[in-house]
């Protein structure tokens, strides 16, 4: 059957779809934080923030810079150094995830876009960052970027099943004597998280295709998605996937050990989380910045990660908020800081930075 440009079906299904490809201008950096909603974004939490802990007897905000100021110096490097070891470890699995969509690409190229990418996700809500990084790779390679959406999508997916799975070992242990009301409400929400998050894979993998071609929608948009899907599905071969949740652990093992090391720095007395403790307390954080509500969950997290410090593990308001102002340092301003630096010289926003022409592999 002809199309409307003359051509036959066989014709046009040997032509790759065009893929809608974000300009530059609608993904500038620049641009996104001249945006009112953005600046609203990131002063208003922190207001709340403020006036929150302001508002409660047990803050005792003029004792914070003394608290912070005695921190261990040397710890806090430590802390800094374990949490950035999290991204050459978050580009290699990248590089296996795209190696097994058929495309070869360097750690060190996909370390640096990702780091841009956590920059934008740091400055501008909605997980922004995400779509950035497809659009990064996108503009220094000739990869498909719906195939490139869907390894970042499964990488996301990899990250919430390691999160919840490691944060409900790590409650276990940490509340073997018996788990707190608030406690019990994370773990069944994790639990039934995890079991949606399961079920609509699987409903991907077997009735995607086939709901999505029975709706009105252009062709076009069915080619899309199944580039997607391929993205999302050859990404996570058995072959691949040890080594994977390997690589995974290790990545939410760098977040939990800058907790536990930015608490052992401030050395607080009344303060004794251990490391099943401070895993808990760090990778719940992690769930809460899955909300897109504001760049880096910023206000949300800091809420609550005081609240669990506070209500599960008895830690002093003022102590729990010195934490969480630190650790937030850590993951958050550096992030900020170093990567604008990096931002700012990185060939790979003017498409011309991969330091290592990129290779097709074969896949089965």
């Amino acid at each position: 059957m002809a199309t409307p440009d003359g051509s036959t079906g066989a014709e046009r299904g040997a032509q790759p779809p065009v893929e809608p490809d974000p300009s530059a201008t609608q993904l500038s950096l620049g641009r996104r934080l001249r945006e009112p909603r953005t600046i609203i974004s990131l002063v208003l939490p922190i207001f709340l923030l403020v006036l929150f802990a302001r508002s409660l007897p047990g803050f005792h905000l003029e004792e914070l810079p003394a608290k912070i100021l005695g921190a261990n110096g040397l710890l806090l490097l430590a802390a800094l150094g374990v949490f950035y070891l999290g991204f050459p470890l978050r580009g290699y699995r990248w590089v296996l995830l795209l190696r097994a969509t058929g495309f070869r690409l360097g750690t060190t190229d996909a370390t640096e876009i990702i780091f841009i990418s956590w920059l934008v996700n740091c400055l501008v809500p909605a997980k922004l960052g995400d779509v950035y990084r497809a659009y990064l790779l996108k503009i220094n390679s000739p990869v498909s970027l719906s195939k490139t959406f869907g390894t970042v999508f499964i990488e996301r997916v990899l990250d919430l099943f390691a999160i919840v799975t490691l944060g409900l070992a790590a409650g276990f242990v940490s509340f073997r004597n018996g788990l707190p009301g608030p406690v019990q409400v994370v773990f069944l929400v994790g639990g039934v998280f995890v079991a949606l998050l399961a079920l609509a894979l699987l409903s991907m993998r077997n009735f995607g295709r086939r709901i999505l071609t029975r709706l009105p929608v252009p062709q076009r948009i069915v080619e899309l998605y199944d580039r997607f899907e391929e993205g999302v599905f050859s990404a996570i071969g058995l072959r691949a996937l040890p080594r994977l949740i390997v690589v995974t652990g290790l990545i939410w093992a760098t977040e939990g050990t800058r907790l536990f090391l930015v608490v052992e720095a401030l050395g607080f007395a009344d303060v004794h989380l251990g490391i099943s403790g401070a895993f808990f307390v760090a990778l719940t954080g992690s769930l809460l910045t899955a909300v897109p509500l504001t760049p880096a969950g910023i206000g949300v997290v800091e809420t609550g990660l005081v609240a669990v410090l506070t209500v599960a593990y008895g830690v002093p308001q003022t102590e729990a908020l010195a934490i969480t102002l630190v650790d937030r340092a850590i993951s958050v301003l550096s992030i900020i800081a170093i990567g604008s630096i990096v931002y700012a010289i990185s060939p790979k926003r003017r498409g011309a930075g991969l330091r290592h022409a990129p290779e097709a592999v074969p896949t089965a």
